[in-house]
């Protein structure tokens, strides 16, 4: 697993220099730094282009400016590949961790299983919370499976909890509600 990992580590760092060097060719022929009536300044041109439009038509919409562009792309690739990464890390050693317990019984392995639900509905809880502030909603098709998996617990916790002015403390009982049911759990078990 260590070479999937590395060769995720490579894939990422290779769309990185990928996305900076298209950021780079289209701002040299925005800024006219290389001429974009040369054949450099068209060839940079018809390189960049493929990757760029639809991230210009997507910072245009969101009411940016899509000279931009390029340094959203970048940003945007650098943010993906670090959760990516961040992924498959966290696959890979929760796999290693089962196989690691497996030895040890039935109760190691449920107890296991117990705290990796728990750190996905943790990390959903979280994405929730932080998303919302940034104005991305629940009916955004990034945003529907950390609902799903927050709203058992979340929307509970909102119809007995009086609203705090603008403030929204659910997410917060809920974690701690989380917390709790982790460690009744493991007790248990």
């Amino acid at each position: 697993m260590p070479d999937l990992l590395t060769a995720v580590r490579y894939g990422v760092f290779g769309i990185f220099v990928v996305a900076v060097a298209a950021a780079t060719a289209s701002w040299l022929v925005r800024t006219q730094r290389v001429s974009p009536f040369t054949a450099l300044g068209r060839g940079l041109k018809k390189v960049s282009d493929p990757l760029l439009k639809p991230v210009e038509a997507r910072v245009y919409r969101a009411g940016g400016n899509p000279v931009r562009a390029g340094w959203w792309l970048v940003i945007g690739v650098a943010v993906a590949g670090v959760l990516v990464i961040s992924l498959m890390t966290w696959l890979v050693e929760a796999g290693s961790d089962l196989r690691g317990v497996s030895g040890g019984g039935p109760r190691q392995v449920v107890a296991r299983l117990v705290e990796i639900a728990y750190n996905v509905v943790f990390i959903a809880l979280l994405a929730r919370v932080i998303l919302s502030w940034m104005g991305i909603g629940r009916y955004t098709k990034w945003m529907r499976p950390a609902y799903w998996l927050t709203d058992w617990l979340v929307e509970p916790i909102r119809r007995v909890l009086p609203p705090f002015g603008p403030l929204d403390w659910s997410p917060l009982v809920a974690v701690l509600a989380l917390m709790l049911l982790r460690w009744v759990l493991l007790l248990v078990l």
